[in-house]
């Protein structure tokens, strides 16, 4: 048995920000942090769900987005030091969020930072990044685009998706289970227009064409289990709540274990979805359930 975590939009603490800095959209961001976010993105949270997170010794952590706020170069000096602190890059993989691209440029400072936990096998760059882990493949997305003011949307492109394609094409002749990274929810009604996946519908369309055992996701703060249609069958979509969302907060926080085995025709993933307690001592099991997927045939290595 393989176990990993899933953890999304920690959102750390907001450094000081110098004000030319906010000469931008960052000001917007910064006014959000300081009168409502940073009451609900707590320290003491995100502390709780790591030491539970420890406690359960995964195999592997994923996490989908969303480690800064406004994109300052202090944010990604901050971000590099707490990845450096959940593990090494060969133990922990991230798929950027949009606010770890909250202006032009920022993707970039993200990678300067922190790009070897981005990178693929043999410390490849860009994406879609593919590392392989045990028995899963972790294919990691970015949907991380500088927006206009008050618009968190997210966008892949059509390159990007055309390399996704060959990628999965490829790893199901490798028989390995297919765990998909993205920050914007893909399913249709995901998200709303101005915080969506701008090309979700051509997301799903590869997916039905090439298949995916698991895909996650951020962004929404919620756990949200969701599915896209394909020919041989419904792919899970599974959403983690953020990692930091204080209880008593609109959302309690919280992480998702993920626990992959083998069966007779596939895979089976069991999900544990844990909640912060009240108490910040810790998590507690919020909800459990298994999700079954069959192993993937082989695919031609040329687009439909």
């Amino acid at each position: 048995m393989f176990t990993f975590a899933h953890l999304s939009d920690p959102h750390l603490p907001l450094p000081a920000v110098r004000w030319r800095e906010l000469l931008s959209k960052r000001a917007t961001g910064w006014l959000s942090w300081r009168q409502r976010r940073q009451f609900i993105h707590r320290p003491e949270a995100l502390a709780a769900a790591l030491a539970d997170l420890r406690a359960a010794r995964p195999d592997h952590i994923v996490v989908t987005g969303d480690i800064a706020n406004i994109s300052t170069l202090a944010e990604f000096r901050q971000a590099a030091d707490w990845l450096g602190k959940l593990g090494p890059p060969a133990d922990v993989t991230v798929a950027p969020g949009n606010h770890d691209a909250y202006v032009a440029g920022g993707l970039e400072d993200c990678r300067e930072h922190w790009g070897s936990y981005m990178a693929g096998d043999g410390a490849a760059a860009g994406f879609p990044a593919v590392r392989r882990r045990g028995p899963v493949a972790f294919v990691s997305l970015s949907t991380a685009v500088p927006t206009p003011v008050f618009v968190a949307a997210g966008r892949l492109g059509d390159a990007q998706i055309a390399r996704f394609e060959k990628a999965m094409r490829a790893l199901a002749g490798e028989g390995l289970c297919r765990v998909v990274l993205i920050h914007h929810p893909p399913q249709k009604g995901g998200a709303s227009r101005r915080k969506g996946l701008s090309d979700a519908e051509a997301f799903r369309a590869t997916v039905a064409r090439v298949g995916a055992e698991l895909v996650l996701h951020g962004h929404n703060h919620r756990t949200l289990l969701a599915r896209i249609e394909t020919p041989d069958g419904p792919v899970p979509v599974l959403g983690a709540a953020s990692a930091s969302a204080a209880p008593g907060t609109v959302v309690p926080g919280g992480y998702n274990l993920i626990r992959v085995s083998t069966t007779e025709g596939g895979w089976a993933l069991d999900v544990e979805v844990r909640a912060i307690r009240d108490d910040l001592t810790g998590c507690i099991p919020a909800q459990r359930f298994r999700l079954l997927a069959p192993r993937p045939a082989v695919l031609s290595s040329r687009a439909a």
